[in-house]
This record gives C-alpha cells, sequence and structure tokens, in this order.
C-alpha cells in the first residue's frame, strides 16, 4: 500500500475520533460546570487546556466563558481541532483513499460532514448544546458501524483502526485530565461525596457509567473510577485498552517483516507498563504526571508510526 493511502486512511479515522471525542470533553467540561458554578469560568479554560488549544484560544479571545469556548470547539474554522475543521479532514482524505473504502464506509463519512455542516452552521445555543453534542457522537458511531460491517480485516482496515486508538488514547487520557486541573475547589474535598459525583461526571463523559456499574463493586470513588478508565482492559475507551489494540494492529501490519518496526516495539512498551500497574501506584506517582507521561508517549508512537509506514512519501 502507497503511504500516502495509508495516512489517508489512518488520519480519517483520527479525525473523526477527534470529533466525537470533542464533544465529549465539552460535555465533560459543561457538567463539571454545572456542579461548580460559581467558578465556571475555570472549569471552560480546563476543557481548552487539556484539549490542548490554550494558545489559539487566547489568540482570539480574553476570557473563558462558555459560549466562546463552545463555539471555538465546535465551529471555529481557525482552530484545526474543531469538530467542524476534523470532519472537512476527515471527509477530504475518505476522497483521496475512495478506492480503497467500501461504499457503506464512503456514504457514511459524506453523510457525517452533511449534517455536522448544517448542525454547525450557526453558533449553537446552550439548551440545545446536548442534543448537538449526541448527534455529533452518533454520527461517529455510524462510521464506525459502517467499518466494522463491511471492510475486510487487512491493512485498509488495520491503518484506520490505528487512527482510532491513537486518538482515543490521547483524548481518554486529557478528559481523566480534566479532573487534575478543576474538578476539586479544594483538597479537602477529596474523598468527599462532592468529589465522587465529579468523578461521576468523568465516567458519563466517556460513556461507562453503566459499564462500571456492571464492571466494578465499589462505588463511586477516584481511585475505582481512575482504575477503570486506566487499566481496565474490558473498557473500549480504557488507556489499557487503547494501548492493547494499537500493538494487535501494528503486529497484523508487520506479519512478514524481518524486524518489528519501532514503532510497534514502543507500542509493546506503553501497553506493558499499562498493563502490569496498579492504580495506587499511579496516585503515588501523580495523577497529572502519570497521564502527561502517557500523552507524550502516545505521541511520539504516532509520530514514528508516520515515519515507519511513509505517510508523507
Amino acid at each position: 500500500m502507497l503511504g500516502k493511502t495509508a495516512g489517508g486512511l489512518y488520519w480519517m479515522f483520527r479525525s473523526l475520533e477527534r470529533a466525537e471525542n470533542t464533544a465529549r470533553l465539552i460535555e465533560a467540561g459543561f457538567r463539571i460546570a454545572l456542579t461548580r458554578s460559581n467558578n465556571a469560568e475555570a472549569e471552560w479554560k480546563s476543557v481548552i487546556v487539556t484539549s490542548a488549544a490554550q494558545a489559539a484560544f487566547e489568540a482570539k479571545h480574553n476570557k473563558y466563558d462558555s459560549e466562546q469556548v463552545v463555539d471555538f470547539l465546535l465551529r471555529d474554522k481557525d482552530n484545526p481541532s474543531s469538530v467542524l475543521s476534523v470532519i472537512k479532514s476527515a471527509r477530504d482524505n475518505a476522497r483521496l483513499v475512495r478506492t480503497a473504502l467500501t461504499n457503506e464506509v464512503w456514504a457514511s463519512v459524506n453523510e457525517t460532514w452533511m449534517v455536522l455542516t448544517q448542525l454547525l452552521k450557526e453558533e449553537v445555543p446552550q439548551t440545545e448544546l446536548p442534543a448537538v453534542l449526541a448527534t455529533i457522537r452518533r454520527q461517529s458511531a455510524v462510521v464506525r458501524g459502517a467499518l466494522h460491517g463491511t471492510m475486510l480485516r487487512n491493512e485498509i482496515y488495520d491503518f484506520c483502526r490505528l487512527g482510532t486508538f491513537i486518538e482515543r488514547m490521547d483524548s481518554t487520557a486529557r478528559i481523566i485530565d480534566v479532573k487534575y486541573y478543576a474538578l476539586l475547589p479544594s483538597p479537602s474535598f477529596v474523598g468527599s461525596r462532592l468529589d465522587n459525583v465529579q468523578w461521576e461526571t468523568i465516567l458519563r463523559s466517556v460513556s461507562a457509567h453503566r459499564s462500571f456499574r456492571w464492571a466494578v463493586d465499589e462505588d463511586y470513588t477516584a481511585p475505582a473510577i481512575a482504575e477503570f478508565l486506566i487499566l481496565d482492559g474490558r473498557m473500549p475507551r480504557s488507556l489499557r485498552f487503547c494501548a492493547g489494540k494499537l500493538v494487535d494492529n501494528m503486529s497484523y501490519l508487520g506479519m512478514g517483516d524481518d524486524t518489528p518496526k519501532p514503532s510497534y516495539e514502543m507500542a509493546q512498551k506503553l501497553y506493558a507498563r499499562l498493563k502490569d500497574r496498579d492504580i495506587g501506584s499511579i496516585f503515588e506517582e501523580g495523577l497529572h504526571e502519570f497521564l502527561l507521561s502517557v500523552i507524550n508517549d502516545n505521541i511520539a508512537i504516532a509520530m514514528q508510526i508516520e515515519e515507519d509506514y511513509r505517510f508523507n512519501y
């Protein structure tokens, strides 16, 4: 497969996943702001910080109110990570690799672009925000369903999945990191009812609330929820699950290679690090520091994937 085609597939699904995850991050900020309305600006700043868009946002705005943050993340064409921007990127990449996709996958991507372009044509009122975010998540699920239901399990599929899980790991780590930046007004609240309610908010933001109740016997506490979202291999948005899928798909791509590619070896190291950890040691290290190191490792793997598979050639 040409590197340009592989890169188009990879970035198409990174962009689609980013649109969904941006919607989830906005929802997390929205719910957290509702529980702490006395300091809403700090909550919305935390959303921008964890989306890695602080410099771009502050170049255009001088305060962090909900309307400006939501509009920047959903609609701003000057923000390359806004939902509107990444959906256009996903469609552009889908057109580039059109012959590698089934009709159903192409149609679902094109439909998603049309639906969201229309939906985000104007600024979204706060009263309509939950419905808009739900539509973004639903359209992403439509594309994912078409991929799973119609594509051969070959290298085309593997590059699509690499894009998905690189982006998903980054997003899950950043959403959990909202906790570090904004959830608690004071260390004295740790372990309190307020603390637990806010951790429950994080669960809901990654659609893991019911899964947590099924899988975990403990109550909504910081260690239990953090362990579920970071280390539980059954949870499809956990860091461990994403790292495992990176290893799986790279191993399929590497069949027949004389030596493993560097990106594969890096992914194996990250997976081993997540597989063998316990949540107590992560809290001792510092949740923010641990998440930052995972984000940086994931970025390094993503860059190495582009180099190993010659996306720019």
